[in-house]
């Protein structure tokens, strides 16, 4: 594992990035525009000292202007969903569609016992887990060599694997990340530590006005979930057979409607309504027309106003897939406790061609962790034993704007196959009860007969416009 900072390290860029802080915290407070007030903070000390006295009042904001830029290399994709989970940062990640992951290399705990004290059997434990994890890798290659293509055979691979990736984060969100993985409970998951603690080194160099509140925070463990299961016993996790809609808002299509009539005639809901009824009697298509404006403006304002709530069974090599739509309420369960290995998907192309040997590993690493278990293994260090085909069920509330641009995306032929089956169901969900706004949704040669893949186009297209020129 290596963290580095590739943007805003040297002597020149910190005392830019503080100059920039230093004049948003002056601005408030202090007469003349903003270039005078930049004019004014021109020296170092003096900037830092007072960005810090204004981040102790817990006026924070100013320090979302300090943007950074940081290289990932050699990472679990235990850090990658949990750093994409912060929605306030930029990502660009390495994909397993398209490369061989085989010789991509995997991470190594220091095995540690329930105490969370350096286990007796650590160095037997490394020996044991890392030839365990030596043979998964090997299926993995197995199953390529197979004919499976790389993005089903990733289903394989162990949540150990090394993942890279460029995040780019303000000031602000990067404080609330390093205290989360140095000081919450996600610090009982090594790397993620590791990961805190190398961000910490860094900051303390690049970005000083953070280090005297991150010094005075304390270890907090708390699952947050202590009065729920004091109470409840845990039910067996049930992963569901296909996405379900929870709950929505009543009326979608009339509430977008009104919203834009109300926000564009700046009058009340009674008279959007009946202002919506008189365009009705004047032409019977009125609403359709209108929602078909709405879902093709540039804002799409209208569209936020109205949501849809949905729980998800998805596995853990497609998770980032819906994870990265940041705009949307994602609760993804916690790492730990353990879930129930059992529950996890096989491919339809890894069936066919790669069974045999794929169930295999699937066994062998389910009976790997019963054993590391049985041993008093930290629950902390057995989160690599995770598998990419494990299922998990995640809730997600998604406004009507957020839901037409993922199935923009994920509801094209080019899209992962289990992504795009979410996507297509959320699309027919949404259409069942918002028939108006589930037209504007799915993949963009469906809805506007346009495609932006150029030479990787599917060739749907061409179809669908061959179609529309015979009718």
């Amino acid at each position: 594992m290596k963290i580095e900072l590739i943007g805003g390290c040297t002597k020149e860029e910190l005392e830019s990035r503080i100059h920039y802080v230093a004049g948003a915290g002056k601005l408030s407070r202090f007469p003349g525009n903003v270039t005078e007030v930049l004019e004014s903070c021109n020296d170092y000390e003096s900037n830092l000292k007072l960005i810090k006295r204004i981040i102790k009042m817990g006026h924070k904001s100013i320090i979302e202007h300090d943007y950074l830029v940081f290289a990932l290399n050699d990472v679990t994709p235990i850090v990658e969903q949990t750093l994409i989970g912060y929605r306030l940062t930029s990502f660009t990640v390495k994909s397993r569609r398209e490369v061989d992951f085989r010789t991509a290399g995997f991470y190594t705990p220091e095995f540690r016992n329930k105490a969370g004290e350096l286990h007796e059997k650590n160095e037997e434990l490394k020996e044991e887990y890392n030839k365990h994890m030596k043979m998964l890798f090997n299926t993995y290659g197995d199953i390529v060599d197979k004919g499976v293509n790389v993005e089903d055979a990733r289903f394989l691979l162990p949540y150990s694997y090394h993942s890279n990736f460029i995040m780019g984060v303000n000031g602000r969100e990067l404080e609330r990340m390093i205290i989360a993985l140095r000081n919450g409970k996600l610090s009982n998951i090594p790397d993620l530590k590791e990961v805190g603690d190398a961000l910490y080194d860094l900051v303390k160099a690049h970005v000083p006005y953070l280090i005297p509140n991150l010094k005075k925070q304390e270890i907090n463990l708390k699952t947050d979930f202590e009065y729920l299961e004091s109470i409840e016993e845990r039910p067996k996790i049930k992963i569901l057979d296909k996405t379900k809609m929870i709950s929505y808002t009543p009326n979608s299509d009339d509430v977008v409607l009104e919203s834009s009539i109300m926000y564009h005639y700046q009058c009340s809901k009674e008279m959007a309504k009946e202002i919506l009824n008189n365009m009705i009697k004047k032409d019977e298509k009125a609403k359709e027309k209108m929602m078909y404006d709405i879902l093709h403006k540039e804002e799409r304002r209208e569209l936020e106003q109205v949501s849809f709530t949905f729980q998800i069974p998805i596995s853990l090599a497609v998770l980032t897939h819906l994870t990265r739509h940041r705009m949307h309420s994602l609760l993804v369960p916690e790492f730990l406790p353990m879930w129930n290995m059992e529950n996890y998907i096989t491919p339809v192309a890894v069936k066919e061609k790669a069974n045999d040997i794929y169930q295999d590993a699937v066994r062998k690493n389910i009976e790997m962790v019963k054993k590391f278990k049985s041993l008093d293994v930290n629950e902390g260090d057995l989160v690599y034993f995770y598998l990419s085909n494990q299922m998990v069920n995640v809730i997600t509330t998604m406004n009507a704007r957020n839901i037409q641009w993922v199935t923009r995306l994920r509801c094209c032929n080019k899209a992962q196959w289990q992504i795009r089956y979410i996507a297509n169901d959320i699309r027919m969900q949404v259409l069942d009860v918002a028939p108006l706004i589930g037209k504007g949704l799915g993949a963009t040669c469906m809805t506007d007969r346009y495609c932006g893949e150029g030479r990787e186009c599917c060739g749907l297209i061409d179809k669908l416009l061959e179609a529309d020129s015979k009718k």
